[in-house]
């Protein structure tokens, strides 16, 4: 039996890009009629391939624009590939944006259940974990308050201790380590590291070389959609490093 938690096969992605705004019924007529292509299709990933172990962790770098969110949205199903095929074995939590998924209406407990019940938890399972996941989150005193006036910060804590507490199998990340206060950002790499120690699996998304050398073992260099690099993270961060000098 496979140990793989997810195995990506050749997966492509494309958009559609528009260059003009017909406002009025003429203009619509008009472009009709001449049958001029006003938009062009945007490849931002191109067959990429690649396997994640239980207990492994993986990094994605690149440039703005090379797809490595788009990937992180394909594996989260917010976004289906146009070919291609995802598996995905076990659960999945994404952590792409700073409070996805939360009301700004609903206190800060209240998003924790309608958050992780989206995610497919239970909710009396997710009640076993709601006093942890606020005293991680260091919000004791806003528990029963609306996350409409919290700050950033306090959001991110929020989605990055109700992301880790409810114990997916996987655990993807964009970012969002690197928003907070130094303490907190040390937490968060303990409780990741942690994590993988417990047999979890991650999906890294950074522009951080330290951060993606201190937690991944194997990363992936994208460069317009396109896999450049696989294998072992040392490996990776140097071609990728390597590419930015040739570019300066």
């Amino acid at each position: 039996m496979s140990d793989n938690v997810i195995k990506v096969t050749n997966i492509s992605k494309k958009f559609r890009l528009y260059h003009e705004k017909r406002t009025t019924f003429f203009e619509a007529l008009s472009g009709i009629l001449d049958r001029k292509q006003y938009f062009e299709d945007l490849h931002v990933l191109n067959e990429i391939s690649f396997e994640l172990k239980k207990g492994e962790a993986l990094g994605i770098l690149g440039r703005n624009g090379s797809g490595k969110t788009t990937l992180l949205r394909i594996l989260s199903k917010i976004y289906k590939p146009d070919s291609g095929s995802v598996e995905i074995n076990g659960t999945l939590v994404p952590l792409l944006a700073l409070g996805l998924g939360f009301h700004p209406e609903l206190t800060a407990i209240a998003n924790i259940y309608q958050s992780s019940i989206l995610l497919g938890f239970d909710k009396k399972e997710i009640s076993t974990h709601v006093d942890a996941i606020i005293k991680f989150a260091e919000l004791e005193k806003f528990a029963d308050t609306k996350i409409k006036n919290f700050s950033q910060g306090m959001l991110m804590r929020l989605a990055f201790s109700t992301a880790v507490q409810v114990n997916p199998d996987i655990l993807l990340l964009d970012e969002v380590v690197a928003v907070g206060d130094m303490n907190f950002q040390k937490k968060c790499f303990a409780t990741i590291q942690d994590f993988k120690k417990r047999g979890k699996s991650i999906v890294l998304v950074s522009h951080s070389i330290n951060d993606i050398e201190s937690v991944c073992d194997r990363a992936i260099f994208l460069n317009k959609g396109n896999m450049v690099k696989i294998g072992p993270t040392k490996e990776v961060v140097s071609e990728y490093q390597n590419f930015m000098k040739s570019q300066k």
